[in-house]
């Protein structure tokens, strides 16, 4: 019997220098489909794209958006929602489908692994792995997936400038288990390198703690770009 069909959907933007070494490491996967969502790249991130062959879609209105759209053109049965920056572990596609055939999984994503060498970045991945190992709570860095049915009968990913992962996360949760591949994503160090670690850590919880409050998101949305730049 044939494998599930699984769809990689990778939103961009300006991601020139990182998609041809994405797409290198999941182009060999069996019965595969990969889209490509861009946002609006002014580089040559579609370009590249398109030379390896690829399917590339556009859509704007920010990260949520964009995967919305690839998930409406996608023609597999298993939606792989994958960041420009982060590059799937060998056999990925052999993790994918053993996890969804647990009972009563209904999604999963990867362990995090950070590609720095900065003081303290291993223990943000140890508390990162905790975090989603024991609440079922991984974010969209870790490469997030689940049945296409699932997807849709939720409605995706809800239509927010920021916290779009981790308000998907709370909503599968009530429908079933989310389940953790053991075998880890490179996700890019570059944000923990340019703000540093405590820096960066700051920011994303005081992120979540203002999103729990009641904070609009395009307000933490704007507030967010303006300390990361």
């Amino acid at each position: 019997m044939e494998a599930e069909k699984i769809s990689i959907i990778i939103p961009v933007l300006n991601e020139a220098n990182t998609i041809n070494a994405v797409l290198a490491r999941i182009l060999g996967a069996s019965n595969l489909e990969v889209i490509v969502v861009d946002g609006g790249s002014q580089d040559e991130t579609v370009a590249l794209a398109q030379s390896v062959g690829v399917k590339v879609v556009a859509a704007t209105g920010g990260r949520a958006s964009q995967m919305n759209a690839g998930a409406a053109v996608a023609t597999g049965s298993i939606l792989l929602f994958l960041h420009a920056d982060t590059h799937l572990p060998p056999a990925f596609d052999t993790f994918v489908r053993q996890v969804l055939l647990d009972t009563g999984t209904i999604a999963g994503a990867f362990e995090l692994r950070i590609d720095a060498e900065l003081w303290g970045i291993r223990l943000i991945e140890k508390m990162v792995n905790l975090r989603s190992h024991f609440l079922s709570l991984p974010y969209g860095d870790q490469a997030i997936f689940l049945q296409a049915s699932i997807f849709k009968k939720i409605g995706g990913f809800p239509n927010l400038p920021i916290m779009e992962d981790f308000e998907l996360m709370r909503r599968l949760k009530r429908y079933g288990k989310i389940a953790i591949a053991p075998a880890p994503v490179l996700t890019s160090g570059r944000r923990w390198q340019k703000l540093g670690v405590v820096r960066t850590t700051l920011i994303n919880q005081l992120i979540i703690i203002c999103y729990f409050l009641g904070v609009p998101p395009a307000k933490l949305a704007r507030w967010y770009r303006q300390r990361r730049n």
